[in-house]
Parts: C-alpha cells; structure tokens; sequence
C-alpha cells in the first residue's frame, strides 16, 4: 500500500516535470538555453526538450526585422545650418546567443547607437548633401551603425532619414533660390531660341534673295493672314526697291546745287555752266538729252532754298546779273 502511493507520487511529479520541461519555438524564434547557469547553446524552432527542476533554463529570441525609429535629433551641419532630422533602422538578431551574452538590452543600445550615429554624420554633412544625396549618407549610417552592432550579433539592414525639418528663414532663401534658377533657365532657353529664329532667319533671307519672287509670295501671304482677322484695315507692305530712283534723283539734285553754290554769284547762264562743269564725270551720270540744266539747277535751287532773296529767270524773263545773287546762297549750301 505504501509502495503504491509512492509510485503515484512519482508519476505524478514526473509527469509535472516531463510537461515543463518541454517548449514550443515558432519559427521565428530561437531558445538560448543555459545549463546551471551556463551557455549551452540556442534551439529551435519546433518542441525542446529541458532538464527539468531549473537545471536548465531558457531565454526566447525573436529574428525578425525590428524596425527602430529614432526620434527627432537637434543638430548642426557643416555649413552652420541648424536642423531637426528623425530617421528609421531596420535590424535583426542574427546570434541569439551573443544578443543574450554580450549585450544587457540589445534593442535601447542599438537606439542610443543610432541617435549618435546619425548627429555625428549629419554634423559632418552640408545641407546640400543631405538634400540631394540622401541615399549616400543612409548609407554611411548604415554601416556605421552596423559595424557596432556586429559584436552583439545584431545586423542592420537598412537606414532611411525619413525628414529633414529647416528653419523658415532658409525654406524662404531656398525658395528665392529655386525661383532665381528657374528665372535663369528661361532666359537661357529664350536666348537660345532667339539664336536658332536668327539663324533661319538669315537663311531664309539668302533663299529670298535668289528667288525674289517669294518675297511678292510673302507679302501675300502676310495679307491673306491679316484679312482672316477680319480688320477693317489692310496693310500692303511696299518694297524698298521702289524708292531706289527717288533716291538717286535726289542725289543728283544735290550734286547739282552744290554746283551752281561753287560757281559763286553771276547770270543764270554762267550758273547752269558752272553747275554742268561741277557734274561728276562717267558716262553713267550724264544728263539725258532735251534736258536743259539751268532748269535743273532751278529746280535743285528752288528745292534747297539756294538763291532764294534774287528773283529767277523764269519771273523777269531775262537773265540775272551777276550782283543779284545773294551772298548767303552759299552759307545755306
């Protein structure tokens, strides 16, 4: 009888100790089991075994990626620009037994190592650098960071700044900046359009030049374009070409009166002589013949004010005497 109750007793506290000595691991975790105090090594994942009555003992570990974000950092850059930057560490255990041993509490020291890290780099980065190469400096935290974690068998995966909060004073200078650049590449673009019209342009004038009848083909183009406005004025654009004998002619009466102006005071006669003496030389400009050049030199007179206190030839009918031809004839030449 006595016998039999000890053998239930025994049963019974194996069967206590047969169920906490066994555990359950996830997948994802691991069992770092120490022996009497000792590191045995870590188990798992599925059912393990543990000698029972605190013989041995064990600490669970998870490996899957934490992510760690560390609050907002006060620092300076380089270049003396004060800013706030917060960012985010992906990390994982991969030895569970040295994130047991070797560290008190891997996941505050992995976060106090990253809010370091990260104002160290900051402060030795430019503004610039952080805006437009935020990928080169994730990248120098990360490895920063992962290269004190390895001696606590943490990695760190990834490390991405997730803000980077300015000053209003340099949001408004960057925002004159910006704005200056872009006024910039307009103009540049504008004076390099003008510079490809110009060319086309002066090609556009060669080709004219050979064929002028593109330019009575412009003119009419350019009516036709004016009239589909419906306006109720019509420009008709009038060739140069069509003053080139006005010109000339002017020309010659110039030529004429500084002449007669030379030739000095006397009769009509010996003006219009002198005037025809004063004629450049070349057959080109000769006068036509039937054209009488006292009336040419009347004319150029008449038209240049030379002369104009004596009466004329054509008012008395008779020729003028030398003493009538005013002395500021030639002044006004």
């Amino acid at each position: 009888m006595e016998f039999g109750s000890l053998l239930g007793v025994a049963a019974i506290i194996g069967g206590v100790a047969l169920l906490t000595s066994l555990r359950i691991l996830m997948e994802y975790q691991r069992g770092v089991v120490f022996r009497l105090g000792r590191l045995t090594r870590a188990k798992g994942p599925g059912l393990i075994f543990l000698v029972p009555f605190g013989i041995e003992r064990m600490k669970k570990m998870d490996l899957r990626i934490v992510a760690l974000d560390i609050p907002s950092q006060d620092t300076i850059t380089k270049d003396n620009v004060s800013v706030k930057v917060n960012a985010v560490v992906y990390f994982r255990v991969t030895d569970p037994s040295k994130a047991v041993v070797e560290i008190e509490d891997y996941y505050f020291a992995t976060s106090q190592l990253a809010q370091t890290t990260l104002r160290s780099v900051i402060g030795q980065s430019e503004l610039d650098d952080l805006l437009i190469e935020r990928d080169q400096v994730n990248r120098v935290i990360r490895d920063i960071i992962d290269e004190g974690t390895n001696p606590w068998g943490i990695e760190v995966t990834a490390v991405e700044v997730k803000d980077i909060d300015l000053p209003q004073e340099m949001k408004r200078a960057m925002a004159r900046q910006a704005e200056a650049e872009r006024e910039r590449r307009g103009k540049v673009i504008a004076a390099a359009g003008e510079a490809q019209a110009a060319i086309k342009l002066a090609e556009a004038a060669k080709m004219m030049q050979d064929y002028p009848v593109a330019i009575q083909l412009r003119f009419l183009q350019t009516a036709v374009e004016i009239a589909a406005e419906n306006n109720s004025t019509t420009i008709f654009p009038i060739p140069m070409d069509l003053f080139t004998p006005i010109l000339e002619a002017g020309e010659r009466f110039k030529a004429l009166s500084r002449g007669a102006g030379s030739a000095g005071a006397g009769s009509d006669a010996p003006e219009a002589e002198a005037a025809g003496d004063t004629l450049p030389a070349g057959g080109d400009q000769e006068l036509p013949a039937g054209i009488d050049p006292a009336m040419l030199t009347d004319a150029a007179k008449a038209l240049l004010g030379i002369g104009s206190g004596a009466p004329s030839s054509s008012e008395e009918g008779v020729p003028a005497t030398g003493g009538g031809a005013p002395s500021d004839g030639e002044g006004n030449d």
